[in-house]
């Protein structure tokens, strides 16, 4: 029996990074967008240059490993020198990789463009990642989890999604789900079974932003009063998850479990690449409400511990830390908090 099983994509990372990008902010009253530039027709030196492999339903997978769960994957991978990557780390991990599906599509792959303020911007080729189709999942397998963790799903394989979630609460497995693009512009009418199913929900700000329709409006001091967020996660819980999380990069993180509000700030952390973060925070709080019993402060506080470790190096799997390491850091930053009020 299988702890939890990851569904999503994969992909092998080239990370670049020079000191000659430009990040260029422009700001509306109601939008903030940030760019990252280089100079036109210029050839730009790399200062930096990194491998790895990633994807979120990998990413996951292999942190769940690394906290001692028994973890599963699905994801479709191509036949090419990068799918071979990808199942060596599979293996090196402990990951299960029995589900993982084979095609003539090439495997994902994506650039990392590095600014010097550690943000990203990502060029991507999803290759077969977009092609996961229901028949290619042993559902027999899916049975024997005790939790399914939905990674972004691209392209064709977004219509997975409301099966698997019905197949999920009809077989008793719990659900969390780390949506991606594909799946924010559906939108929350459209996503109303997945959400439904859902045990936890984990999102970032600006997604939080687009699926619900309303406004990013960030507060600029007192995170826990934060009314713009409060209303957007009040509005997803409405949708029936058992607990909404919205994470904001530098800023920290924010749950809602019905009741009680939480806040964390970010741990302390010298950033050198942001890619991954997302996928280490999710993973490790699904994980650590397994654990800790659906504790959330608890968990809220191991997630930006864990997160914190992958932001320092290259790679979306470097750095992860298991719950003893993570348990040994948090000793040494008492002062590491989280807000709580209740509602």
């Amino acid at each position: 029996m299988l702890d939890i099983i990851t569904i999503g994509g994969a992909t092998t990372d080239t990370f670049v990074e020079t000191d000659r990008a430009k990040v260029m902010h422009i700001d509306t009253p109601t939008t903030k967008h940030g760019y990252l530039c280089f100079d036109y027709g210029e050839k730009i030196e790399m200062d930096q240059l990194a491998y790895d492999i990633g994807g979120g339903a990998t990413n996951a997978a292999v942190n769940f490993a690394n906290l001692g769960f028994k973890t599963g994957i699905v994801v479709k991978i191509g036949n090419d020198l990068n799918s071979q990557a990808v199942m060596e780390r599979l293996k090196e991990r402990n990951v299960d990789d029995s589900m993982v599906i084979r095609s003539e599509e090439k495997t994902g792959f994506s650039v990392i463009l590095t600014s010097f303020e550690g943000d990203r911007t990502v060029l991507m080729h999803r290759g077969a990642n977009s092609r996961i189709n229901i028949k290619d999942i042993d559902k027999d397998k899916i049975k024997t989890a005790k939790w399914l963790y939905f990674a972004s799903l691209s392209g064709d394989s977004n219509e997975i999604l409301d099966e698997m979630a019905a197949f999920a609460e009809v077989n008793g497995i719990n659900a969390a789900f780390n949506p991606g693009s594909a799946q924010i512009k559906r939108g929350l009418a459209d996503l109303k079974k997945i959400l439904c199913t859902a045990e936890i929900l984990i999102m970032n700000r600006s997604e939080a932003s687009a699926v619900t329709g309303i406004p990013n409006k960030p507060a600029e001091s007192d995170p826990i009063n934060d009314h713009n967020l409060s209303e957007m996660i009040i509005k997803l819980k409405s949708q029936g998850p058992g607990v909404v999380v919205i994470t904001e990069g530098k800023k920290g993180v924010y749950a809602f479990d019905g009741k009680t509000k939480y806040y964390t700030p970010p741990f302390p952390a010298k950033v050198v690449s942001t890619l991954g973060a997302g996928d280490s925070f999710a993973s490790t709080f699904v994980a650590s409400m397994v654990r800790f019993n659906n504790d959330v402060e608890k968990s809220l506080k191991y997630a930006s511990v864990n997160s914190s470790q992958v932001i320092q190096s290259f790679g979306a799997q470097q750095g992860l830390k298991n719950f003893d390491q993570i348990e040994s850091l948090l000793e040494r930053n008492p002062g590491f908090k989280a807000q709580v009020k209740l509602c």
